[in-house]
């Protein structure tokens, strides 16, 4: 059956109109299954290979050629499962049947798309605020717990300096304690060690660990902790950071607290919790290059999640040498 590069095979438009109807797709998802299996028709008829006729090879061939032309590993894996998601139907639908145009016989004994693997995705680099954004940040928040003087500033401008200070999770700021509490009503999760300078905090797995916290936030800390207990705050929650209602602080009040003091301070970008834990540790490897010590208090249960941090710091190193270096620049002798 010859086609035109624009008309979509009938057998694959049936088969987009049963994942429509019984399974009900999305739009934007249909969409896209439909664009890949242009794609497989489209590699069929340049290669002169009917459709019901596809072998693995051509398969291996074509996904090779969705990788020269650009396309994405995440791309890749979605054409693939798109192309086996339709030979699979085929072959619970018997291929070989009338096609609307004609007799179709296909060769098609096993799915030519099995064992076809898209290739690895590279795992992100998390994305971290510079040295110099970070410091704008905690300063604006600092800036204005000192002119405002109310509820909402000096507990932000607290968090902010803990976040970014110790390099914490938001579930594990939000489960700080004024102080250690175990009793039968309640166990603390975490708390402040105010004479050392340390927070405690309970991590993922149920494990805890130590953390020191620097000098500025300590200050920002305790202006809190006084502003706190003078009023009637402490009377409802052993929660170090409250809400205005005097309930421990939820998660999307950081968030959205956060968001719009790096607005306040120009940050060019989205600024959310996890992002001062990236730019803590970022930073931290960036000085010292302690790849143990950074792991130890990010809390991390293997160093191979620490170590994607090393490539943070290898962009700065190249950003750094790309302006200081005098050969560094293109068209520099």
């Amino acid at each position: 059956m010859k086609l035109k590069a624009t008309e979509l095979h009938p057998l694959m438009q049936e088969y987009l109109h049963e994942l429509n109807v019984l399974r009900q797709l999305s739009p934007h998802t249909l969409k896209a299954y439909g664009l890949d299996l242009s794609d497989l028709q489209n590699f069929a008829l340049e290669d002169f290979v009917e459709l019901l006729n596809v072998s693995n090879g051509h398969v291996r061939r074509w996904a090779a050629r969705l990788h020269s032309k650009g396309k994405s590993a995440r791309s890749i894996a979605r054409a693939l499962s798109a192309w086996r998601g339709w030979y699979d139907w085929l072959t619970e639908k018997d291929a070989r049947r009338d096609a609307r145009a004609g007799k179709m016989t296909s060769n098609l004994v096993a799915n030519p798309v099995d064992d076809v693997k898209a290739p690895k995705r590279l795992k992100s680099l998390p994305k971290a605020l510079s040295v110099e954004q970070a410091l704008a940040l905690v300063n604006q928040a600092v800036k204005e717990a000192q002119e405002k003087k109310d509820f909402e500033s000096i507990r932000d401008a607290a968090i902010i300096d803990l976040l970014y200070s110790s390099g914490l999770r938001l579930s594990e700021l939000l489960g700080i304690d004024v102080m250690q509490s175990k009793d039968r009503q309640h166990e603390s999760a975490g708390w402040l060690d105010w004479d050392a300078a340390e927070v405690t905090v309970l991590g993922k797995g149920g494990k805890r660990r130590t953390v020191p916290v620097g000098a500025p936030a300590m200050r920002s800390l305790a202006e809190w902790r006084e502003f706190r207990n003078a009023g009637s705050y402490s009377e409802k929650s052993i929660a170090l950071f409250l809400s205005s209602t005097g309930g421990r602080l939820p998660p999307r009040t950081v968030q959205a607290r956060l968001r719009t003091l790096a607005m306040r301070a120009g940050l060019p970008t989205h600024v959310h919790p996890h992002m001062m834990r990236h730019s803590f540790a970022s930073h931290v490897l960036q000085s010292s290059q302690d790849l143990r010590a950074v792991q130890e208090m990010l809390g991390h249960a293997s160093i191979a999640s620490t170590q994607i941090y090393t490539s943070l710091d290898f962009q700065h190193l190249a950003q750094a040498y790309d302006k200081a270096h005098p050969r560094a620049k293109a068209g520099k002798d």
